[in-house]
Protein backbone atom coordinates (compact mmCIF):
# COMPACT_ATOMS: atom_id res chain seq x y z
CA UNK A 1 0.00 0.00 0.00
CA UNK A 2 1.80 3.14 -1.10
CA UNK A 3 1.10 6.26 1.04
CA UNK A 4 3.18 9.65 -0.96
CA UNK A 5 3.47 11.04 2.88
CA UNK A 6 4.58 7.76 3.95
CA UNK A 7 9.13 7.30 3.82
CA UNK A 8 8.30 3.71 3.18
CA UNK A 9 5.82 1.07 1.66
CA UNK A 10 3.85 -0.80 1.88
CA UNK A 11 2.60 0.98 4.59
CA UNK A 12 -0.69 0.96 6.83
CA UNK A 13 -2.16 2.91 9.58
CA UNK A 14 -4.45 1.12 12.33
CA UNK A 15 -6.63 3.84 14.33
CA UNK A 16 -7.89 2.19 17.46
CA UNK A 17 -10.79 4.54 19.50
CA UNK A 18 -10.37 4.88 23.85
CA UNK A 19 -11.94 1.49 24.22
CA UNK A 20 -9.61 -0.37 21.84
CA UNK A 21 -11.81 -0.79 18.36
CA UNK A 22 -10.11 -0.52 15.38
CA UNK A 23 -11.25 1.49 12.54
CA UNK A 24 -12.73 -1.43 10.51
CA UNK A 25 -11.84 -0.25 6.85
CA UNK A 26 -8.20 -0.17 8.20
CA UNK A 27 -8.06 -3.58 9.78
CA UNK A 28 -9.51 -5.02 7.19
CA UNK A 29 -7.07 -3.54 4.97
CA UNK A 30 -4.28 -4.88 6.77
CA UNK A 31 -5.51 -8.07 6.99
CA UNK A 32 -6.61 -8.18 3.04
CA UNK A 33 -3.47 -6.37 1.57
CA UNK A 34 -0.46 -7.57 4.26
CA UNK A 35 0.03 -11.10 1.92
CA UNK A 36 -0.62 -10.23 -1.22
CA UNK A 37 2.19 -7.20 -0.83
CA UNK A 38 4.25 -10.32 -0.01
CA UNK A 39 5.57 -9.08 3.39
CA UNK A 40 7.84 -11.40 5.55
CA UNK A 41 8.30 -9.23 8.39
CA UNK A 42 5.81 -6.13 9.56
CA UNK A 43 6.90 -3.73 11.95
CA UNK A 44 4.00 -1.90 14.06
CA UNK A 45 4.59 0.72 15.93
CA UNK A 46 2.69 2.24 18.44
CA UNK A 47 3.62 6.15 19.57
CA UNK A 48 3.21 7.76 22.77
CA UNK A 49 1.37 11.04 23.85
CA UNK A 50 0.67 12.44 20.62
CA UNK A 51 -2.73 14.52 20.64
CA UNK A 52 -3.15 13.95 16.47
CA UNK A 53 -2.70 11.82 13.47
CA UNK A 54 -0.32 14.01 11.70
CA UNK A 55 1.97 13.79 14.80
CA UNK A 56 1.90 10.72 14.48
CA UNK A 57 2.49 10.20 11.31
CA UNK A 58 5.44 12.17 11.34
CA UNK A 59 7.07 10.24 13.77
CA UNK A 60 6.59 6.95 11.80
CA UNK A 61 7.75 8.19 8.51
CA UNK A 62 10.93 9.77 10.47
CA UNK A 63 11.72 6.29 12.51
CA UNK A 64 11.13 3.79 9.78
CA UNK A 65 13.24 5.97 7.20
CA UNK A 66 16.48 3.94 7.98
CA UNK A 67 14.75 0.07 7.36
CA UNK A 68 14.56 -0.32 3.41
CA UNK A 69 18.71 0.84 3.24
CA UNK A 70 19.31 -1.03 6.85
CA UNK A 71 17.83 -4.55 6.06
CA UNK A 72 17.69 -4.15 1.67
CA UNK A 73 16.53 -7.93 1.79
CA UNK A 74 14.40 -7.77 4.27
CA UNK A 75 10.31 -8.00 2.88
CA UNK A 76 9.57 -5.28 5.37
CA UNK A 77 5.56 -4.26 5.91
CA UNK A 78 5.19 -1.32 8.11
CA UNK A 79 2.11 -0.77 10.41
CA UNK A 80 1.38 3.06 12.19
CA UNK A 81 -0.86 2.27 15.51
CA UNK A 82 -2.93 5.63 15.74
CA UNK A 83 -4.59 5.87 19.69
CA UNK A 84 -6.31 8.79 21.22
CA UNK A 85 -3.42 10.31 23.72
CA UNK A 86 -2.23 14.00 24.32
CA UNK A 87 0.50 15.80 24.70
CA UNK A 88 0.87 19.41 26.11
CA UNK A 89 1.69 21.35 23.05
CA UNK A 90 4.85 23.25 25.11
CA UNK A 91 6.49 20.05 25.43
CA UNK A 92 9.79 20.64 23.31
CA UNK A 93 10.47 17.19 21.05
CA UNK A 94 14.32 17.22 19.55
CA UNK A 95 14.35 16.55 15.82
CA UNK A 96 10.20 18.03 15.38
CA UNK A 97 10.38 21.82 14.92
CA UNK A 98 8.88 23.65 18.23
CA UNK A 99 5.06 23.81 17.79
CA UNK A 100 3.41 27.86 17.36
CA UNK A 101 3.06 27.60 20.96
CA UNK A 102 6.23 26.87 22.41
CA UNK A 103 7.61 29.16 20.00
CA UNK A 104 5.09 32.27 21.37
CA UNK A 105 5.68 31.57 24.46
CA UNK A 106 9.33 31.94 24.56
CA UNK A 107 8.92 35.42 22.79
CA UNK A 108 6.20 36.56 25.32
CA UNK A 109 4.52 34.24 28.17
CA UNK A 110 0.95 34.26 27.26
CA UNK A 111 -1.55 31.76 29.77
CA UNK A 112 -0.53 28.61 31.62
CA UNK A 113 -2.87 26.80 29.82
CA UNK A 114 -2.62 27.80 25.75
CA UNK A 115 -5.52 27.21 23.32
CA UNK A 116 -3.89 24.29 21.54
CA UNK A 117 -3.17 22.49 25.53
CA UNK A 118 -7.18 23.32 26.52
CA UNK A 119 -8.14 21.92 23.12
CA UNK A 120 -6.26 18.86 24.02
CA UNK A 121 -7.88 18.38 27.19
CA UNK A 122 -11.32 18.51 26.46
CA UNK A 123 -10.56 15.77 23.29
CA UNK A 124 -9.65 14.23 26.49
CA UNK A 125 -12.15 14.70 29.16
CA UNK A 126 -15.27 15.71 26.64
CA UNK A 127 -17.92 16.10 29.46
CA UNK A 128 -15.33 18.06 31.34
CA UNK A 129 -15.44 21.50 29.80
CA UNK A 130 -16.43 23.55 32.84
CA UNK A 131 -14.03 21.91 34.93
CA UNK A 132 -11.15 22.53 32.46
CA UNK A 133 -12.32 25.86 32.39
CA UNK A 134 -11.90 25.76 36.14
CA UNK A 135 -8.45 24.95 36.66
CA UNK A 136 -7.51 27.38 33.76
CA UNK A 137 -8.94 29.95 35.62
CA UNK A 138 -6.76 28.81 38.95
CA UNK A 139 -3.88 28.45 37.00
CA UNK A 140 -4.03 32.17 35.64
CA UNK A 141 -4.85 33.99 38.89
CA UNK A 142 -2.48 31.82 41.35
CA UNK A 143 -4.63 32.49 44.63
CA UNK A 144 -2.53 32.91 47.67
CA UNK A 145 -2.85 30.24 50.33
CA UNK A 146 -3.52 26.81 50.31
CA UNK A 147 -7.15 26.67 49.74
CA UNK A 148 -6.89 27.66 45.80
CA UNK A 149 -4.40 25.07 45.15
CA UNK A 150 -6.93 22.88 47.33
CA UNK A 151 -9.58 23.40 44.99
CA UNK A 152 -6.99 23.12 42.17
CA UNK A 153 -6.42 19.14 43.48
CA UNK A 154 -10.31 18.89 43.87
CA UNK A 155 -10.84 20.40 40.21
CA UNK A 156 -7.77 17.19 38.60
CA UNK A 157 -9.27 14.59 40.46
CA UNK A 158 -12.65 15.20 39.02
CA UNK A 159 -11.26 14.83 35.66
CA UNK A 160 -9.43 11.41 36.52
CA UNK A 161 -13.37 10.55 38.37
CA UNK A 162 -14.70 10.92 35.15
CA UNK A 163 -12.24 8.63 32.98
CA UNK A 164 -13.08 5.38 34.71
CA UNK A 165 -10.17 3.50 36.57
CA UNK A 166 -7.03 2.86 34.69
CA UNK A 167 -5.17 -0.74 34.97
CA UNK A 168 -2.32 -0.82 37.12
CA UNK A 169 1.28 -2.23 36.47
CA UNK A 170 1.48 -3.73 39.34
CA UNK A 171 -1.30 -5.62 41.51
CA UNK A 172 -0.49 -3.70 44.25
CA UNK A 173 -3.04 -2.01 45.78
CA UNK A 174 -4.45 1.82 46.17
CA UNK A 175 -4.29 4.61 44.09
CA UNK A 176 -1.55 7.26 43.14
CA UNK A 177 -0.83 9.20 46.06
CA UNK A 178 -0.40 12.47 44.07
CA UNK A 179 -3.61 12.46 43.52
CA UNK A 180 -5.01 11.59 46.91
CA UNK A 181 -2.36 13.73 49.02
CA UNK A 182 -2.48 17.25 50.39
CA UNK A 183 -2.42 19.17 47.16
CA UNK A 184 -0.40 21.96 48.43
CA UNK A 185 2.12 19.32 49.52
CA UNK A 186 1.96 18.05 45.69
CA UNK A 187 2.29 20.72 44.12
CA UNK A 188 4.99 21.78 46.41
CA UNK A 189 7.09 18.61 45.42
CA UNK A 190 6.56 19.05 41.86
CA UNK A 191 7.78 22.68 41.91
CA UNK A 192 10.71 21.60 43.22
CA UNK A 193 11.17 18.73 40.88
CA UNK A 194 10.85 21.29 38.17
CA UNK A 195 13.67 24.15 39.44
CA UNK A 196 16.20 21.37 39.77
CA UNK A 197 15.27 19.95 36.52
CA UNK A 198 15.38 23.38 34.95
CA UNK A 199 18.84 24.25 37.26
CA UNK A 200 22.22 24.03 35.18
CA UNK A 201 24.21 20.94 36.03
CA UNK A 202 22.23 20.39 38.60
CA UNK A 203 23.12 23.70 40.82
CA UNK A 204 20.11 24.38 43.10
CA UNK A 205 18.79 27.63 44.31
CA UNK A 206 18.27 29.18 47.89
CA UNK A 207 14.51 30.12 47.68
CA UNK A 208 11.17 27.72 47.42
CA UNK A 209 9.61 27.54 44.00
CA UNK A 210 6.12 28.79 44.47
CA UNK A 211 4.01 26.05 44.06
CA UNK A 212 1.69 27.01 41.80
CA UNK A 213 4.41 26.18 39.52
CA UNK A 214 3.81 22.58 39.83
CA UNK A 215 0.02 22.83 40.03
CA UNK A 216 0.24 22.41 35.97
CA UNK A 217 2.45 19.75 36.34
CA UNK A 218 -0.07 18.01 38.51
CA UNK A 219 -2.55 18.79 35.66
CA UNK A 220 -0.09 17.00 33.75
CA UNK A 221 0.30 13.86 35.55
CA UNK A 222 -3.02 13.68 35.56
CA UNK A 223 -3.70 13.28 31.78
CA UNK A 224 -0.23 11.24 31.47
CA UNK A 225 -2.76 8.88 33.98
CA UNK A 226 -5.32 8.62 31.87
CA UNK A 227 -3.01 8.04 28.78
CA UNK A 228 -1.67 5.74 30.88
CA UNK A 229 -4.70 3.65 31.34
CA UNK A 230 -6.13 3.93 27.51
CA UNK A 231 -2.64 2.38 26.55
CA UNK A 232 -3.05 -0.40 28.12
CA UNK A 233 -7.17 -0.87 26.91
CA UNK A 234 -6.32 -0.06 23.52
CA UNK A 235 -3.29 -2.63 23.47
CA UNK A 236 -5.35 -5.67 25.12
CA UNK A 237 -8.56 -5.07 23.53
CA UNK A 238 -7.85 -3.81 20.39
CA UNK A 239 -3.98 -4.40 19.49
CA UNK A 240 -3.52 -7.99 20.87
CA UNK A 241 -6.55 -9.92 19.20
CA UNK A 242 -6.01 -8.04 15.71
CA UNK A 243 -2.88 -9.68 15.82
CA UNK A 244 -4.32 -12.90 16.59
CA UNK A 245 -6.78 -12.37 13.58
CA UNK A 246 -3.64 -11.51 11.31
CA UNK A 247 -1.89 -14.68 12.89
CA UNK A 248 -4.94 -16.72 11.54
CA UNK A 249 -5.10 -15.04 8.17
CA UNK A 250 -1.44 -14.51 7.34
CA UNK A 251 0.14 -17.11 9.27
CA UNK A 252 3.50 -16.62 7.61
CA UNK A 253 3.97 -12.98 8.64
CA UNK A 254 6.38 -12.49 10.91
CA UNK A 255 5.20 -9.43 13.69
CA UNK A 256 7.96 -7.12 15.60
CA UNK A 257 6.24 -4.75 17.87
CA UNK A 258 7.39 -1.11 18.68
CA UNK A 259 6.13 1.76 21.28
CA UNK A 260 7.31 4.54 22.51
CA UNK A 261 6.65 6.06 25.77
CA UNK A 262 2.90 4.94 26.66
CA UNK A 263 2.91 2.96 23.51
CA UNK A 264 5.33 0.69 24.69
CA UNK A 265 2.58 0.13 27.27
CA UNK A 266 0.54 -0.44 24.40
CA UNK A 267 2.28 -3.30 22.79
CA UNK A 268 3.26 -5.14 25.79
CA UNK A 269 -0.42 -5.21 26.99
CA UNK A 270 -1.61 -6.56 23.56
CA UNK A 271 0.74 -9.57 25.01
CA UNK A 272 -2.19 -10.18 27.35
CA UNK A 273 -4.65 -9.93 24.51
CA UNK A 274 -3.06 -11.83 22.21
CA UNK A 275 -4.49 -15.20 22.13
CA UNK A 276 -1.99 -17.79 23.04
CA UNK A 277 -1.77 -20.10 20.50
CA UNK A 278 -0.77 -17.45 18.04
CA UNK A 279 2.95 -17.11 17.66
CA UNK A 280 3.86 -14.75 15.04
CA UNK A 281 5.22 -11.92 17.22
CA UNK A 282 9.16 -12.02 16.91
CA UNK A 283 9.86 -9.46 19.14
CA UNK A 284 8.81 -6.61 21.26
CA UNK A 285 11.23 -3.13 21.39
CA UNK A 286 10.46 -0.58 24.19
CA UNK A 287 11.79 2.81 23.72
CA UNK A 288 11.45 4.85 26.59
CA UNK A 289 8.63 2.87 27.95
CA UNK A 290 6.37 4.71 30.36
CA UNK A 291 5.25 2.01 32.79
CA UNK A 292 6.49 0.13 35.68
CA UNK A 293 9.74 -1.68 35.65
CA UNK A 294 8.33 -4.39 37.84
CA UNK A 295 5.37 -5.14 34.94
CA UNK A 296 6.90 -8.42 33.74
CA UNK A 297 7.58 -9.37 37.33
CA UNK A 298 6.72 -12.34 38.50
CA UNK A 299 7.36 -11.47 42.37
CA UNK A 300 8.21 -8.14 43.31
CA UNK A 301 11.13 -6.51 45.48
CA UNK A 302 9.09 -4.51 48.56
CA UNK A 303 6.09 -6.75 48.16
CA UNK A 304 6.76 -10.59 47.51
CA UNK A 305 3.13 -11.50 47.32
CA UNK A 306 2.84 -8.81 44.51
CA UNK A 307 3.42 -9.63 40.35
CA UNK A 308 3.78 -7.35 37.80
CA UNK A 309 0.55 -7.22 35.91
CA UNK A 310 2.11 -8.49 32.63
CA UNK A 311 4.34 -11.08 34.77
CA UNK A 312 5.84 -14.03 32.65
CA UNK A 313 3.81 -12.63 29.00
CA UNK A 314 7.12 -12.39 27.69
CA UNK A 315 6.64 -15.90 27.15
CA UNK A 316 3.97 -15.08 24.51
CA UNK A 317 6.89 -13.39 22.41
CA UNK A 318 8.79 -15.72 20.00
CA UNK A 319 11.98 -14.15 20.39
CA UNK A 320 13.36 -10.94 22.97
CA UNK A 321 11.10 -8.21 25.29
CA UNK A 322 14.05 -5.62 24.24
CA UNK A 323 13.71 -2.29 26.27
CA UNK A 324 15.85 0.62 25.57
CA UNK A 325 16.09 2.89 28.55
CA UNK A 326 18.53 6.27 29.42
CA UNK A 327 19.26 7.79 32.41
CA UNK A 328 18.51 11.37 30.57
CA UNK A 329 15.24 10.51 29.88
CA UNK A 330 13.51 13.34 33.41
CA UNK A 331 9.85 12.48 32.39
CA UNK A 332 10.67 8.94 33.55
CA UNK A 333 13.45 9.05 35.89
CA UNK A 334 12.05 12.62 37.68
CA UNK A 335 8.14 13.22 37.61
CA UNK A 336 7.07 9.55 36.89
CA UNK A 337 8.19 8.03 40.25
CA UNK A 338 6.98 10.94 41.96
CA UNK A 339 3.46 10.20 40.23
CA UNK A 340 3.36 6.65 40.77
CA UNK A 341 3.94 6.52 44.37
CA UNK A 342 0.38 5.08 46.00
CA UNK A 343 -1.20 6.11 49.15
CA UNK A 344 0.50 4.89 51.94
CA UNK A 345 3.59 5.44 51.12
CA UNK A 346 5.41 8.11 53.07
CA UNK A 347 8.01 9.06 51.07
CA UNK A 348 8.69 12.29 49.37
CA UNK A 349 10.88 14.24 48.93
CA UNK A 350 11.88 18.11 48.81
CA UNK A 351 15.40 18.69 46.59
CA UNK A 352 16.26 17.07 43.07
CA UNK A 353 17.55 12.98 44.69
CA UNK A 354 14.24 11.33 43.23
CA UNK A 355 16.19 8.33 43.10
CA UNK A 356 17.55 8.34 46.08
CA UNK A 357 14.89 9.19 48.20
CA UNK A 358 11.70 7.23 47.02
CA UNK A 359 13.93 4.08 45.97
CA UNK A 360 13.67 1.98 43.03
CA UNK A 361 9.58 0.71 44.08
CA UNK A 362 8.25 3.50 41.27
CA UNK A 363 10.53 3.40 38.34
CA UNK A 364 9.90 3.51 35.13
CA UNK A 365 10.98 0.84 32.15
CA UNK A 366 12.19 3.92 30.26
CA UNK A 367 14.45 5.20 32.98
CA UNK A 368 16.18 2.33 33.63
CA UNK A 369 14.88 -1.02 32.05
CA UNK A 370 12.84 -4.30 32.84
CA UNK A 371 13.31 -5.11 36.65
CA UNK A 372 13.11 -7.90 39.22
CA UNK A 373 12.64 -10.66 36.10
CA UNK A 374 15.76 -13.28 36.79
CA UNK A 375 18.21 -14.12 34.23
CA UNK A 376 17.19 -10.33 31.69
CA UNK A 377 20.32 -9.76 29.63
CA UNK A 378 21.91 -6.33 30.11
CA UNK A 379 23.91 -4.44 27.47
CA UNK A 380 25.48 -0.85 26.17
CA UNK A 381 24.01 0.33 22.96
CA UNK A 382 27.48 -0.58 21.14
CA UNK A 383 26.80 -4.33 22.77
CA UNK A 384 23.66 -4.83 21.19
CA UNK A 385 24.45 -3.17 17.65
CA UNK A 386 27.41 -5.74 17.66
CA UNK A 387 24.96 -8.74 16.93
CA UNK A 388 24.86 -9.73 20.70
CA UNK A 389 20.71 -9.70 21.72
CA UNK A 390 19.73 -12.64 22.96
CA UNK A 391 17.13 -14.60 20.88
CA UNK A 392 14.54 -15.09 23.87
CA UNK A 393 13.90 -13.59 27.03
CA UNK A 394 14.38 -9.79 28.57
CA UNK A 395 16.98 -7.70 27.27
CA UNK A 396 17.87 -4.07 28.95
CA UNK A 397 19.74 -1.61 26.21
CA UNK A 398 21.19 1.35 27.90
CA UNK A 399 20.34 4.07 24.65
CA UNK A 400 22.16 6.75 26.80
CA UNK A 401 24.65 7.16 23.89
CA UNK A 402 21.53 8.70 21.62
CA UNK A 403 19.00 9.08 23.91
CA UNK A 404 20.12 12.33 25.75
CA UNK A 405 18.75 15.28 24.02
CA UNK A 406 15.82 17.53 25.31
CA UNK A 407 14.75 20.20 27.59
CA UNK A 408 12.84 20.14 31.07
CA UNK A 409 10.51 18.51 31.82
CA UNK A 410 10.17 15.66 29.82
CA UNK A 411 14.39 15.68 28.97
CA UNK A 412 15.45 13.20 26.63
CA UNK A 413 12.16 11.11 26.34
CA UNK A 414 11.35 11.49 23.27
CA UNK A 415 14.91 11.27 21.29
CA UNK A 416 14.41 8.65 19.35
CA UNK A 417 14.70 9.45 16.22
CA UNK A 418 17.84 7.61 15.62
CA UNK A 419 19.21 5.40 13.05
CA UNK A 420 21.03 2.99 15.90
CA UNK A 421 17.21 2.57 17.50
CA UNK A 422 15.80 1.31 14.11
CA UNK A 423 18.91 -0.71 14.28
CA UNK A 424 17.85 -2.28 18.04
CA UNK A 425 14.48 -3.43 16.40
CA UNK A 426 15.91 -4.99 13.25
CA UNK A 427 18.45 -6.65 15.54
CA UNK A 428 15.33 -7.99 18.18
CA UNK A 429 13.57 -9.22 15.04
CA UNK A 430 16.80 -11.22 13.17
CA UNK A 431 15.67 -8.97 10.23
CA UNK A 432 18.34 -9.19 7.76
Amino acid sequence: MADPGMSVSPYWELTFDANGDADPPERDRLLAQVTEHGVRDLVVFAHGWNEDRSAATALYRRFFAPFPALAPKARLGYAGVIWPSMRFSDEPIPDFPKSVVATEAEAAPGPPLDKDTRRALLAAFPDRASVVDQLARLLDERPDGDAGLTEFGRLVRLLLDGAGPAAADTDEQGEPAVFTGEPATVCAEFADALAAAAAPDGAEGFSLPNPWEGAKELLRQATYYTMKGRAGSVGERGLGPLLGKLAATAPGVRVHLVGHSFGGRLVSFALRGLPGTARSVKSVTLLEGAFSHYAFAERLPDDPHCSGALKGLQGRIDGPLVCCHSHFDAALGTFYPLASRLAGDDRSFLGNAVAAVLGPRWGAMGHDGVQAVPGTARLDLAGALAGRLPASGCVNVDAAAVVRRGGPPAGAHSDILHPELARVVLAAGRIV
